[in-house]
């Protein structure tokens, strides 16, 4: 008997006028099952979607026992069809039943059939479903069959995701894909629930067939050649393609973009009857598919950077460019993305805005900097999340543990619901401590500021109810730019701010960059250890002329005002006298041109290294104030990368060596009469800073949200008490004075909220 297939582009032009035709999407299913078997001269032709319990559920079948479809469900790596779910590989048997996987299911009356042909139906890489052909004889089905089978299942695999599939879905009581529980690295802390709002909404495909072949191989061609135009650009952009570990990752991008193998198989699905972005995407979907089975990180990174060109060649064939930010946002948007930069995250309508998490994007990636100022609750690292969630989809995001719930039951849902509850509760008696002031039980004025580095950071000034912001990052102006701000921009920036503080005081730390913050038109090196290397003031001393063009816009900016300039990362006295020399000659050259000038000028520096503490007396004879900026103290004073999962938590901020240091710099600055402020993590968490302000802080800067925590804390706490207490504790010789001091607070009263 002679098997005849008909070709994938009269099926495709078939499967596109039974997708136009009005009816049901149950109709459709068994329609396509009907023309399936018939073009592919099979007996049976079945159709099978992966439900919300993660079975593959019999949905369609044209040959089968019709009271099977819905009743029969398999799990992955479950008989024959599960065995294409698990492993996402087509299956082409001339004896099914002799296969090891294969399973009867006496509801089919399968039994009869001996051939057997399935395909994965594939959506971004991962398995929505399988399509299978059958036949009694025993056969080997061609490659033109087999290829009739993938571009049905590609069709397939769009028609899952649609609108019109997920509706009739969810009234027969499902859901369309299976509820998710990730992980990922808690970056912002915050509870969002919300709706998926997908960054860069997946490119839509809307023609399949190729109408003429060459016209679709020319379309492709030209496509490439931007393509290439684009990424040759982007080299050329960065100024970091010559060295180091980024050579080798750009060239490998350039050589996938040239890579011959790659264009050949998109050209074979357009001869095939494809499209160009049908046959891009058929691509694409299979590497996607071999990607999230690779276990080699390295290849995997390799294949990610394969699947990025793939998208932007998609979007260049089918016009659909920008992003969600541009369209119109739900109530309850959260942004998922595999990346993304932190202007485009300023895009979004801020009053719309819930949560964000992202694929990539670690504690000091840009975008994560400014969520934080933008206290919108944010979790990086979370492996595949856009592969695995459609716009629309309910998710929950818990900002503190790092937990994202896609599709979440309603008893999750619930849950959370009533935790955010608690904290809106929480947020409502803080909210009645904001005009009051920060003054311990025995009469302690605490100056409780807030961190800051974008305008929209200002109004937390007054809803927080702060004294001032206790540290202006600058350099978040310079992240936000595809050039260098010009000294005019820079000082009308400051201006703003200045004046949106009004008579509240603001210290603005100078530019900060390098290390994990890298300005993208700045050439610059890798480096093995960058947290401590060419960055923050060390970089302003080497370019001189950067970091004076910045305090000349802060003086003018400040004009009539007090200004109080900081400069970070200082490790030597010589580096801050250096510095301050800058400041000093600036205001000069001001005077000679009669320049208004601030009233009054105060020059600090942040102790961030341990070298400083033990020049900590030659220092205090220069500097205005200090301000000890304790998450990168901390990571040095232990060696400890803050970054690093293994790292992270492993050295208490209590811990009795950090606890001295900090001891000793507050007895010497309080003897010097030189005022001492502490910025960083320990500020923000209520119990650390209880055991700051008992060794003698009395200003401390934190992220807005902290603000109503700490003062809730100080206005239950008894300093002298406590200070009484911590040279006990440290004889003890413990790790951490973390325990203790938990003890101490439940039985003294002090309240201790985390936020």
């Amino acid at each position: 008997m002679t098997f005849t297939a008909i070709g994938p582009r009269v099926l495709l032009r078939r499967l596109r006028e039974v997708m136009a035709e009005q009816g049901t999407a149950q109709e459709k299913l068994d329609h396509i099952a009907h023309l399936v078997a018939a073009n592919v001269v099979a007996e049976v032709c079945s159709i099978y979607v992966l439900n919300d319990e993660g079975e593959l559920e019999l949905y369609a079948t044209e040959g089968l026992k019709p009271e099977s479809v819905h009743r029969v469900r398999l799990r992955p790596g479950e008989g024959l069809v599960g065995t294409i779910a698990e492993t996402a590989e087509t299956l082409n048997l001339s004896d099914a039943q002799a296969h090891p996987a294969f399973k009867y299911f006496p509801e089919t009356g399968e039994e009869i059939y001996a051939s057997f042909l399935g395909v994965p139906i594939l959506r971004g890489g991962r398995v929505t479903g399988v399509l299978t052909v059958q036949n009694r004889r025993p056969r080997h089905y061609t490659e033109e069959e087999e290829e009739a089978l993938q571009t049905t299942a590609m069709v397939l695999a769009e028609f899952f995701a649609s609108p019109e599939f997920r509706a009739e879905y969810e009234r027969r009581g499902e859901r369309r894909s299976r509820r998710l529980h990730l992980r990922g690295e808690a970056l912002h802390p915050g509870v969002a629930l919300g709706h998926v709002v997908l960054h860069q909404p997946r490119v839509v495909i809307r023609n399949f067939v190729a109408d003429n072949i060459e016209t679709e191989i020319e379309r492709l061609h030209e496509a490439l050649q931007t393509l290439r135009t684009q990424v040759n650009d982007l080299i050329a952009t960065t100024g970091l393609a010559a060295h180091g570990e980024h050579a080798e990752i750009f060239e490998t991008v350039r050589m996938f973009a040239h890579d011959r193998g790659w264009v050949r198989r998109i050209e074979e699905g357009i001869r095939r009857g494809l499209s160009a972005e049908a046959a891009v995407e058929r691509v694409q979907s299979d590497n996607r598919a071999r990607m999230l089975r690779q276990t080699d990180p390295y290849m995997r990174e390799r294949m990610h950077d394969l699947d990025d060109l793939a998208n932007r060649l998609l979007r260049i064939l089918t016009g659909q460019v920008g992003t969600a930010a541009q369209g119109k946002l739900p109530k309850d948007a959260v942004i998922v993305a595999r990346n993304m930069g932190p202007a485009e995250l300023l895009d979004y309508d801020r009053e719309r805005l819930r949560g964000l998490v992202l694929e990539e994007g670690g504690t000091g990636s840009h975008v994560a900097i400014v969520a934080r100022a933008l206290e919108v609750p944010t979790i990086g690292q979370v492996e595949g999340i856009t592969d695995l969630v459609e716009n629309g989809d309910a998710i929950i995001l818990d900002g503190r543990t790092g937990d994202v719930h896609v599709r979440p039951t309603p008893e999750i849902e619930q849950a959370y619901v009533e935790k955010v509850r608690l904290y809106a509760r929480r947020q409502e008696r803080f909210a009645r401590l904001r005009h009051k002031p920060a003054i311990t039980q025995d009469g302690v004025r605490v100056s409780l500021n807030i961190n800051a580095g974008l305008l929209v950071d200002l109004p937390h000034l007054e809803d927080s109810g702060a004294d001032g912001i206790g540290l202006y990052r600058t350099e978040l102006q310079f992240m936000l730019t595809r050039t260098l701000p010009r000294r005019e921009e820079q000082e009308k920036h400051y201006r703003a701010v200045l004046e949106a503080a009004g008579d509240k005081p603001v210290v603005f730390r100078t530019l900060d960059v390098g290390s994990d913050k890298v300005l993208p038109y700045m050439q610059t090196e890798r480096e093995e250890n960058p947290a401590m290397g060419w960055r923050a003031l060390r970089m302003g001393l080497d370019r001189p002329g950067l970091l004076k063009m910045q305090l000349r816009a802060l003086l003018a900016a400040a004009s009539g005002r007090v200004l109080n300039v900081m400069f970070p990362m200082v490790t030597d006295v010589g580096e801050f006298l250096a510095a301050r020399s800058y400041v000093v000659q600036q205001i000069e050259a001001m005077r000679k041109t009669n320049r208004a000038l601030p009233k009054r000028v105060r020059i600090g520096a942040m102790v961030e290294v341990p070298a400083l503490f033990f020049q900590l007396d030659e220092l205090l004879r220069h500097a205005d104030f200090i301000s000890v900026g304790s998450n990168d103290l901390h990571q040095f004073l232990f060696a400890a990368d803050r970054t690093h999962p293994r790292m992270a938590h492993r050295y208490d901020p209590l811990h009795p060596a950090m606890i001295r240091l900090l001891d000793q710099m507050a007895k010497k600055t309080r003897a010097r009469g030189v005022p001492l402020s502490l910025c960083g993590e320990m500020a923000g968490n209520p119990l650390d800073a209880m055991i700051l302000i008992a060794l003698g802080f009395t200003s401390l800067s934190m992220a807005p949200a902290a603000i109503g925590p700490v003062k809730a804390m100080v206005r239950s706490l008894n300093r002298a008490d406590l200070a009484r207490r911590i040279p006990v504790w440290l004889a003890e010789g413990r790790e951490s004075l973390r325990e203790r001091a938990a003890i101490y607070a439940r039985e003294h009263g002090v309240v201790l909220y985390s936020r």
